[in-house]
């Protein structure tokens, strides 16, 4: 069982850890009480300290949220280009310490709220009526006044040094000095679990302490607007033991930024030391406690693994919790109590690994049918979950964050992302027991599937033995589970806390560049995955590279991010061998031969430049290349500067100069779509390689003589990703930027025959060149649209993918409508999905009769 370094998250390796724990500035302070939630939840278990180590290349151009109370600007932009090395870090030791001072107010402030009862229960408890005794009083407020002072001194010496900030200024001393202080926190981790319990029992036992522990006022930062934020006493409780872990991460990132001859140097080495020290033994005396239980027989069980997936049940998808234990998997249900501590799952099924075998795809059984969600039902679900984060967004800004509309929306988002949830996942992870049935999962990405076999198929290398769970046994081991868990909610983005990122919304550009480490010449390719609504979705593919043990793709890909948070790539053996056909969804089963993923850090991903990275997988290494492109910088169009090529050059130009109605690369990637792409599965959606995308417009740009042949030998996702391209770089967008107020206006109407009337208006205002390509395209997806059953693509998905493309808002229009991304996502794309949806769903529309029927029209634009 992967230890863990806060309740409800696995550890990480130290690279995640560093990407999930440096936030410095946001820790701990929600004005809405959802980390209450999330420390009820997962108070049962003793909690893990992560000691994970932090160095790495990335930290030093970490994004800065303005709740740091640091200035968000690039570090470059701080220190003149002229400063050394050891100048800049000066700079960074400031930005980190900063950081870290503002986050140290708010854990004053939470430990503060947490003492606050303390005296009133004193003072009762010698009275006839004592909600207390002093024994509780003391066992569950050991050592909070300590570590209080402890802060509240580190900070009153640490603020004016940052506030009255030079090179000169040391702080080595107040680290190395709260460092020795440590003891005081390995006396509250010993009695934490005793704490949690003792308050637990005076809540249930005593309604007035009930009502003082569910609801503690913290005070917020200084400078902030939000006044006092109601949080338990169990979340509260919790702090101590998630700040050693914050305050050894700002040291290693203040040891990184402080030069080897500076004062400080030593201070914060033995500081470090000293902490590292205290993390290895605390955890040392954690982790087995945490992690086993006991069975009736007094044998030791751990839990290795859990989380939700959704199985396949009686021809339905249920979503269940599965528990991964060292010698059986369990399979669980969530039973549905009323709100409060005492839920319990309900064991669905269990299988002892010595008689769990995965079959061969030869030896599987049919799939019973499963109902398939059609796409266009997802994005449309995607859609109303995007609107409502915007009406969250603008109910937190009226109300400041307190309102009861805010937890309705949040509720109705968290039903649309359970939906969602439970709807996606298609590949198909069967388990058997070779006594009995077999199970069937649906996941969302080859990835989960491959962690599960894995981690199953290592614990079965153990000398196991078959066995039968009496019914008492079964009810102690399904009763611990809900201690053990280690994944308490439901994957989606409505259960993180408001001070969690809210990922990227925009396009990331990823190059794959190569591999090494294959031990024997196999048929390579990689996939590449992001994750989008609480799930992953599989986004680009390489070619495959034939017989080799250092594949070299050096191919580009463009991927649209929908609030994502995580890359991931797996590495795959092309399987040629159609005996090997899984029967669960007729496709060949390639074998996965390694897989990672990188957490999407804003400042690294961010920057203009490129960013380099290695994958390490099972021994491989996979090198790539990235960079980030904003949504509402990818609305920016830049006209090109030479007017003889086609990309960047107004349609109406281009039309002219080649004396045709529609231009000639339109044409001409339409045809070859239409000629050997209309059967492609996910054709307009799968990424084209970036390279021959760009082959291509620069021999459409330059008129090249070859280019037929070109697009005859061209991947036909390169040809379809170059049509794209073309409309993406427009100087304006196909529909203009003029119309594209009316449009939205248009597709808004309610009545049906008012809406018609606008929208043809709308089509007969546009120029002539860019309505008859318009019109062009529209025949054109409907005729892909004809081969959906074949290659997946729906006149939904078709508009999903073009409709941000041929409609977009001008930049001006943009800034002035809205400054979040996820905002642009969700109100602009949604309405232009639908717009052009409209005209995909419309019957036929001929120029000559729209030009034709003027009285029709009587909308003004």
């Amino acid at each position: 069982m992967e230890p863990l370094s806060h309740p409800g998250l696995p550890r990480l390796s130290w690279i995640d850890t560093l990407y999930s724990n440096f936030n410095y500035g946001t820790e701990g302070y929600d004005a809405d009480g959802s980390e209450e939630q999330k420390a009820r939840e997962g108070s049962e278990t003793m909690p893990y300290i992560d000691e994970s180590p932090t160095m790495s290349p990335q930290l030093s151009a970490r994004s800065q949220d303005s709740g740091d109370g640091v200035s968000p600007m690039p570090v470059d932009a701080l220190v003149p280009g002229g400063e050394s090395d050891s100048e800049k870090g000066l700079v960074m030791r400031k930005l980190v310490l900063s950081g870290f001072l503002a986050s140290e107010e708010i854990y004053i402030n939470q430990l503060e709220a947490l003492l606050l009862p303390m005296k009133p229960l004193r003072a009762t408890a010698t009275t006839s009526q004592p909600v207390l005794t002093i024994q509780q009083i003391e066992t569950i407020f050991y050592k909070i006044q300590d570590i209080y002072e402890i802060h509240k001194e580190f900070y009153d010496r640490l603020c004016p040094s940052v506030q009255h900030w030079d090179n000169k200024v040391t702080v080595g001393h107040l680290f190395q000095k709260l460092a020795s202080q440590l003891g005081v926190y390995k006396a509250f981790v010993d009695n934490y679990k005793v704490a949690l319990e003792t308050a637990e029992k005076c809540s249930q036992s005593n309604a007035q302490f009930h009502d003082i522990s569910e609801d503690l006022k913290v005070k917020g930062p200084k400078d902030s607007k939000d006044c006092l934020a109601s949080v338990s006493m169990e979340a509260l409780l919790y702090k101590p033991i998630d700040r050693v872990t914050r305050s050894t991460l700002v040291l290693h990132d203040l040891l990184k930024h402080t030069p080897t001859d500076h004062p400080d140097y030593p201070l914060l080495q033995d500081a470090l030391r000293i902490s590292q020290n205290f993390l290895s033994s605390i955890n040392e005396d954690i982790d087995p406690r945490r992690t086993a239980i006991t069975t009736p027989k007094g044998e030791t069980r751990q839990l290795v693994r859990d989380g939700f997936l959704v199985e396949l049940s009686e021809g339905s998808r249920k979503l269940r919790h599965v528990f991964l234990f060292t010698d059986l998997l369990l399979c669980a249900k969530l039973k549905k109590t009323s709100v409060g501590r005492h839920q319990q799952y309900d064991c669905k099924w269990y299988i002892p690994l010595a008689d769990l075998v995965f079959p061969s795809p030869e030896e599987l059984e049919p799939t019973p049918q499963v109902h398939m969600v059609p796409e266009h039902e997802i994005e449309d679900v995607k859609s109303k979950i995007s609107a409502i984060k915007s009406e969250i967004q603008k109910e937190k800004k009226a109300s400041r964050g307190q309102s009861r509309a805010i937890e309705r929306l949040k509720k109705k988002m968290f039903e649309h992302e359970s939906w969602l949830l439970l709807n996606t996942p298609t590949i198909p992870f069967r388990i058997h027991n070779k006594n009995e049935k077999s199970y069937l999962f649906l996941l969302s990405s080859d990835y989960e599937r491959s962690e599960w076999r894995e981690a199953i198929q290592k614990l079965q290398k153990k000398d196991l033995q078959a066995f039968v769970l009496s019914s008492v046994e079964l009810q102690v081991l399904t009763g611990s589970c809900f201690k053990l868990r280690t994944v308490h909610n439901i994957p989606v983005t409505s259960n993180k806390d408001d001070d969690e990122p809210l990922g990227l919304y925009g396009f990331l550009h990823v190059i794959v560049h190569s591999a090494k480490g294959f031990q024997k010449s196999a048929n390579l390719y990689c996939t590449l995955e992001v994750d989008s609504f609480g799930y992953f979705v599989s986004k680009a593919k390489t070619r495959v590279f034939r017989d080799t043990t250092e594949p070299q793709w050096n191919e580009e890909f463009e991927i649209e991010l929908e609030g994502s948070q995580s890359l991931r790539i797996l590495c795959y053996e092309k399987c040629y061998d159609k005996s090997k056909l899984n029967k669960d969804n007729n496709e060949i089963v390639d074998k996965i031969m390694g897989k990672g993923q990188i957490q999407l850090d804003p400042q690294t991903v961010q920057t203009k430049n490129w960013h380099m990275d290695v994958i390490e997988m099972n021994g491989i290494k996979v090198e790539f290349s990235m960079k980030f492109t904003s949504r509402d910088m990818s609305l920016k169009r830049t006209p090109s500067k030479k007017q003889t090529g086609v990309f960047g050059v107004k349609i109406s130009v281009v039309t002219k100069r080649e004396r045709s109605k529609v231009p000639y690369i339109v044409r001409q990637c339409v045809e070859e779509v239409e000629k050997r792409g209309i059967e492609e599965v996910g054709i307009y959606r799968i990424s084209g390689v970036a390279t021959d995308i760009q082959a291509l417009k620069a021999a459409f740009d330059a008129n090249n003589k070859d280019i037929l042949v070109m697009l005859s030998d061209m991947d036909i996702n390169a040809i379809a990703g170059t049509l794209k391209l073309y409309f993406r770089e427009l100087p304006e967008p196909l529909l203009t930027d003029r119309l594209y107020p009316a449009f939205m206006e248009g597709i808004a109407l309610s009545d049906p025959a008012a809406k018609e009337n606008c929208m043809m208006h709308l089509l007969r205002s546009l120029p002539d060149p860019n309505l008859i390509t318009f019109l062009f395209m529209l025949e054109h997806l409907k005729r892909v649209a004809e081969k959906e059953p074949i290659n997946k693509m729906s006149l939904h998905n078709l508009a999903t993918v073009f409709g941000p493309t041929l409609l977009r808002p001008s930049e001006v229009e943009s800034k002035a409508h809205t400054n979040l991304a996820s905002d642009i996502w969700s109100h602009d794309v949604m309405a232009q999905v639908q717009v052009l949806l409209y005209y995909l769903q419309h019957p036929p529309i001929s120029f000559s009769e729209l030009k034709r029927n003027t009285l029709y029209f009587t909308t003004d634009v």
